[in-house]
């Protein structure tokens, strides 16, 4: 098979919905219960660090009884036998993607994932979180999940916008497009000339600045797109 071009994908909420992660507009959902200011930024941490944690140590629970679907095992499976480079950008938090094989960016950070607040050393979280739990690094009782809160800056900007702007394709799938910076993907690489795509269940706010558009639940959706361009 000839080399093709890079293909850069940002999937959201969406992509899980179908493996039980509920998503921020779900109905009756775990995200109903709270209030973000209070468990997803830094302001909360600091008011209720306990309350925060233990939101994510339940949101931790819930992912590692969940499996991938068939639209993260697609991608999976694009990745490894595209010709060309297949970039993975995930505004997700859960590890499916890994689980079903793919090589991920994790733009939001990872519920598997800890992180000091003293020192910024990262390790492996446990399944079930504690606030004084030691750094491996620091010693310091000061652990906090390792994911990106309303008001931080995600993780690998810099590296994401050079794929931006070397990709032939990029596709949205299972995002509303309505936060930044990843709102604004789909015009960086339709500036830098690819063709873009989006693959969600209905659209979006950002369907209009998208060349082409596929609508439908990601576990079938997304498997016969990936057919389409390994065909």
């Amino acid at each position: 098979m000839a080399q093709k071009g890079k293909i850069v994908i940002l999937t959201g909420a969406g992509i899980s919905a179908e493996s039980g992660l509920g998503t921020f507009r779900d109905k009756d959902g775990l995200w109903t219960k709270y209030d973000l200011e209070d468990v997803a930024t830094p302001q909360g941490f600091a008011r209720n660090p306990q309350l925060v944690v233990d939101f994510y140590n339940a949101r931790r629970a819930n992912a590692l009884d969940a499996a991938p679907n068939a639209a993260h095992t697609a991608l999976s499976t694009l990745q490894k036998q595209y010709a060309g480079e297949v970039i993975i950008v995930t505004q997700n938090v859960d590890d499916l993607h890994e689980r079903s094989g793919a090589e991920v960016i994790h733009m939001h950070g990872a519920l598997m994932g800890a992180l000091c607040n003293a020192c910024d050393h990262r390790w492996p979280a446990p399944r079930v979180m504690g606030l004084t739990d030691p750094c491996p690094s620091c010693d310091a009782p000061a652990t906090r999940p390792d994911v990106v809160w309303f008001g931080e800056i995600p993780y690998f900007m810099e590296d994401i916008a050079e794929h931006l702007q070397s990709c032939t394709l990029f596709a949205a799938i299972g995002t509303s497009g309505q936060v930044y910076p990843a709102a604004g993907f789909v015009q960086e690489a339709a500036y830098s000339g690819a063709e873009t795509v989006e693959l969600n269940l209905e659209a979006s706010e950002m369907s209009p600045a998208f060349d082409r558009h596929i609508q439908g639940p990601a576990s079938e959706v997304v498997p016969r797109w990936v057919e389409s361009l390994l065909s």
